[in-house]
């Protein structure tokens, strides 16, 4: 038995639309939205009455995409912002063209960097960000040999 690929990553959200907008504007493009609700969503999920709006983006040429979820039913009201050192998924890692363009980009919508950009050995620069709902990304640039 062995494993094909990673399909997905999902991150339930508050905000849809925002959550939607800050990944596009780094570089994802939207490859689907879709709503889902009923008895199979219920079954899937071990909820009752679940409804979700869902968007499924993409980086262009790749197959793993990143899904966002809205559960309008059952309603999560709790936003404190996860740590880094926190149990579960904590953060998405982006391997990106520029680090410093990015650190930019992120900045220009109002989102912070955590700790300015380290070195990571002699194989990356990187920073975490925290975006929107307090999402963690890991930015990492590769450093040419």
């Amino acid at each position: 038995m062995k494993i094909n690929r990673m399909d997905h990553v999902s991150i339930n959200v508050l905000d849809l639309a925002e959550a939607t907008r800050f990944f596009v504007s780094l570089g994802f493009v939207v490859k689907g939205e879709w709503e889902a609700s009923g008895p199979q969503l219920d079954r899937v999920t071990g909820l009752r009455n679940a409804k979700t709006s869902c968007i499924a983006l993409g980086i262009a040429n790749r197959e793993t995409w990143l899904e966002l979820v809205h559960y309008h039913s059952p309603v999560d009201s709790h936003t404190a912002f996860n740590e880094v050192y926190s149990l579960g998924l904590r953060h998405l890692c982006l391997n990106v063209e520029s680090l410093d363009e990015m650190i930019r980009l992120v900045e220009r919508q109002g989102y912070t960097v955590i700790h300015p950009v380290e070195l990571f050995g002699e194989a990356y620069r990187l920073c975490y960000v925290r975006g929107p709902e307090g999402i963690l990304l890991e930015l990492a640039e590769t450093i040419p040999k």
